[in-house]
């Protein structure tokens, strides 16, 4: 006895007549002839009693109806329920990304997703890229953004765009650089504020200006984004990091950037999940949520400035 059966039965039970069920079903009146004979020799009992004016049910054939029309009717809310979980997930989800890339993408990413998607409830934590990574591996977060990922088994990654790496100063620019791009070798001149190794972003800049002999002149190492701002803007020294991170404080004026060229300095953004873990609708939902904003903030110029004509 399988579904198709029993509502093949009910079907015809409810019509009291082969031909109206077949046009409802859009099947032959013998396929459903065959179906109902079917299933009342796997029961041994007559279901449908056959007259002038259509057919009856026999006392086994309301007995199966009753349970019919309850199975019947749980299959069509299963169904409903997962079609509607297709466009409407739930459940919790985890997000993790380097503070860089959430001073611009944890605000409208959040409420993108809330308004699309709010029956599930979202976490976002902060992490430079290893530890985000380290999350993600170890199963804390579902959903990474993140830099320079290595190839792993493990991950399933995909490029969200080349991010520029630009010289960030005070807006007194108190070393008076000339507007336009600099060259990547007066980094050594420059007093530079920069993180510690391993950070990401310093072993990105060392390997990039080691390439073409440069040893930038380092006079404060900082970890933490806010405090390293903080410094450049009262004039202490520069720093290098995505535009994306201080667009807000150039806007203000508080903050002036340069692009550097001869090497040009840049990272991959990379959008990240586990192989590991089953793909939830609301995994996929929050990152094409990501892939949606982070395009719409580089269309803005939110991500990085223009290019100049």
């Amino acid at each position: 006895m399988d579904i198709k059966q029993l509502r093949v039965f009910s079907t015809v039970a409810e019509f009291g007549s082969f031909s109206r069920a077949a046009v409802a079903l859009s099947l032959g009146q013998p396929v459903l002839s065959r179906q109902i004979k079917a299933l009342e020799t796997e029961l041994g009992v007559d279901l449908l009693y056959r007259n002038g004016r259509g057919v009856v049910m026999t006392e086994a054939g309301k007995l199966l109806d009753g349970y019919a029309k309850g199975i019947l009717e749980q299959m069509s809310r299963a169904e409903s329920e997962i079609a509607a979980l297709r466009s409407n997930p739930r459940g919790t989800i985890v997000i993790g990304m380097p503070p860089s890339v959430g001073v611009v993408l944890t605000t409208p990413l959040v409420k993108g997703f809330r308004e699309r998607f709010p029956l599930v409830a979202m976490r976002v934590v902060e992490g430079f890229s290893g530890h985000v990574l380290e999350w993600l591996v170890n199963g804390r977060i579902d959903v990474a953004v993140l830099y320079n990922a290595p190839r792993m088994s493990n991950l399933v990654s995909e490029p969200l765009l080349r991010d520029e790496l630009f010289l960030l100063g005070s807006a007194e620019d108190p070393c008076r650089l000339p507007d336009g791009p600099i060259p990547a070798s007066q980094l050594a001149e420059l007093p530079m504020i920069l993180p510690s190794r391993p950070h990401g972003l310093r072993l990105v800049l060392d390997q990039i200006l080691a390439g073409a002999g440069i040893t930038p002149r380092i006079d404060l190492e900082v970890e933490a984004m806010p405090s390293t701002l903080n410094l450049v803007q009262q004039g202490i020294g520069y720093t290098i990091l995505s535009y994306s991170s201080v667009h807000h404080l150039v806007t203000a004026g508080r903050i002036k950037y340069w692009r550097i060229e001869n090497p040009a300095l840049s990272r991959d953004l990379i959008l990240a999940t586990s192989s590991q873990r089953p793909t939830s609708q609301a995994i996929r939902a929050l990152t094409e949520t990501v892939r949606r904003e982070v395009k719409r903030l580089k269309k803005e110029g939110l991500w990085e400035p223009p290019r100049p004509a």
